[in-house]
């Protein structure tokens, strides 16, 4: 037969559902701790691959901006060469362009006169 009062019952109850908690709260943190482990591996391979990709990238950057300037460079070659080459074709080609560029530029400007 038990002998335990009422308070003391309760007490007993109480120490055991703290005692139930207490190891509840441990399991988690241990399965927290558990479930930390095997993330972090896996942000730390994210990590490196987002760092390798960049670094393509930049990479490529790079290698189309050295392309970009030696066809300019090419280019201005090409052009330098044709002016001393032909400077009375060269001047009428500029002034022709100029002129075009002018008229387009006025055409324009009178278009949008007109609409307001």
């Amino acid at each position: 037969m038990n002998t335990n009062t009422p308070a003391q019952a309760a007490r007993e109850a109480s120490n055991e559902l703290l005692q139930t908690t207490g190891n509840a709260v441990d399991k988690a943190g241990n399965q927290v701790h558990e479930l930390r482990g095997r993330v972090d591996p896996v942000v730390d391979m994210l990590t490196s691959k987002a760092q390798q990709l960049a670094r393509h990238s930049l990479d490529l950057a790079a290698e189309a901006k050295d392309r970009a300037q030696q066809s300019l460079n090419r280019a201005a070659g090409v052009t330098t060469r044709y002016v001393s080459e032909q400077p009375v074709r060269s001047v009428l080609i500029a002034a022709a362009v100029g002129a075009a560029v002018a008229l387009l530029v006025a055409s324009s400007r009178q278009r949008n006169k007109n609409r307001y």
